[in-house]
Parts: structure tokens; C-alpha cells; sequence
């Protein structure tokens, strides 16, 4: 399945404009974005209220999509990628699965303008349907203090089947013209490629449904400078 934003709107049988909105709210977690021209554009302008303010450790905002969306009642513990031990459930959200492939070859063309306070990312994170279903896929993130090192491999977190390998991929591309970056996945093992060329591999893999994230962030504590990052998106092909 190949997926663009060829229209004026995004496609709502697929994605969601909000990030992990249980643990904060679909308007704190709304993301800004157009769509349309063949491109998605994700942007974070400097008047967007802080994600999950006054709960995440450190001020944080975003603007993302993702493909997935579920948790329990407010009150509970029941929701994708906590970043608490015994995390609540502040805004319940009700399921929503628009694409939660299991295995295959899944891939992005993106760019991203950014600066040393923010970064774009893409990761496939496990549904967590319960939760040892939670190992994460990062595809790619890139911070734009080191705007050449890409970010990818895997993430264990509540898995007690997998172990962590993830790492920093120096490549010489410029992260705000388009690539291709992807993930050959397949049971037990991960090949991450950039414009076609395999740069990192993992012996391991989830062997349960995720759901894709595609996202900006700003960290306004990392400098007083406000600019305003932006990812743009071309295409998402799951295969």
C-alpha cells in the first residue's frame, strides 16, 4: 500500500493529527499541519501549547500523525508508550486502527528543516494490546544538533523478548532534501536502509502488529532561540 497526500485532507481511515493523546489530550497533543500539493507538512510555530504539560519531565511540543490510536479509562494504566512507571490515563481515547502492519517492508520519503532545539522522527511502535507488545522499530530520527547521524534500530522497552539495538548512523546526506528511509522486517530480523542502501541490521525483531508515528518536536528548554520546525512527507509505502 502506498500512501501520499495527494488531497486537501488527511486521510482519517489511516492516520490521526495527534500525538499519544491519552497521556495528554487531542488538544494539547493536536498536530499543526496541511496537507495537499502531494505533501504532507508537520510544523510546530512558536504559539503551540507544550504535549502533556506539567507530567513529562522536561517541556516538550509536537506535531505528528499516527496510524493507531487506543486506551483504557481515564484513571488507568491501558495505553501505548508511557513514559512514567504506572502512568494515567488522562483523556481516553477510543480504538482506532488504520494501518498496523505485522512484517513487511515499510519506508518514508521525508525531509525535515530543523534546528539544534528540535528533530523529525519515524518509528513503527507496537500496539500494545498488552503490554510486553510494546518494542519499537525507529526507522529514523534525526536531532538537529547533529544533523547527520542517523538515528535507528530497535527499541526493547517493555519486551522482555527482545534487547536493545539501536544507535547513531553518521551518513553525509542533507536530512532537509528528501530520502528514503526504511525497514526490510521480517521474523527476527530488521535490515534499515537509506535511499535504497542497507546501513544497519538487527538479528531480532517484534513479532506483533505496530502502529507507524511520523512526527516533529521542539524542546524549548534546549535554547531560547525559537524557530519553527517542519517535516515534509512525501509518500509512506507498507509492502
Amino acid at each position: 500500500m502506498i500512501y501520499r497526500f495527494d488531497t486537501d485532507e488527511l486521510d482519517r481511515s489511516v492516520w490521526v493529527p495527534w500525538y499519544l493523546p491519552h497521556w495528554s489530550s487531542r488538544a494539547q497533543s493536536a498536530a499543526t499541519y496541511t496537507v495537499g500539493g502531494g505533501s504532507l507538512r508537520l510544523s510546530i510555530p512558536a504559539d503551540q501549547p507544550l504535549w502533556a504539560e506539567g507530567v513529562h519531565p522536561t517541556p516538550l511540543r509536537v506535531s505528528g500523525i499516527q496510524s493507531a490510536n487506543f486506551s483504557g479509562p481515564v484513571g488507568s494504566t491501558i495505553g501505548g508508550q508511557p513514559f512514567l512507571d504506572n502512568q494515567q490515563v488522562r483523556e481516553e481515547q477510543p480504538e482506532f486502527w488504520g494501518c498496523t502492519p505485522l512484517y513487511g517492508d515499510i519506508s518514508i520519503r521525508m525531509r525535515g528543516v530543523i534546528s539544534p532545539r528540535s528533530m523529525v522522527a519515524f518509528w513503527l511502535s507496537g500496539i500494545e494490546d498488552e503490554p510486553s507488545h510494546s518494542g519499537e522499530i525507529c526507522v529514523m530520527e534525526v536531532f538537529g544538533s547533529r544533523p547527520q547521524g542517523i538515528g535507528m534500530g530497535l527499541h526493547r522497552f517493555r519486551d522482555p523478548a527482545l534487547t536493545e539495538d539501536w544507535s547513531v548512523v553518521d551518513l553525509p546526506i542533507d536530512v532537509s532534501a528528501f530520502h528514503v528511509y526504511g525497514v526490510k522486517w521480517r521474523p527476527n530480523s530488521l535490515e534499515f536502509t537509506v535511499d535504497g542502501e542497507v546501513v544497519k541490521r538487527v538479528d531480532q525483531a517484534p513479532s506483533y502488529p505496530v502502529q507507524l508515528e511520523i512526527a516533529v518536536f521542539d524542546f524549548p528548554d534546549k535554547s531560547d532561540l525559537v524557530e519553527v520546525p517542519e517535516l515534509l512527507v512525501s509518500e509512506v509505502i507498507v509492502s
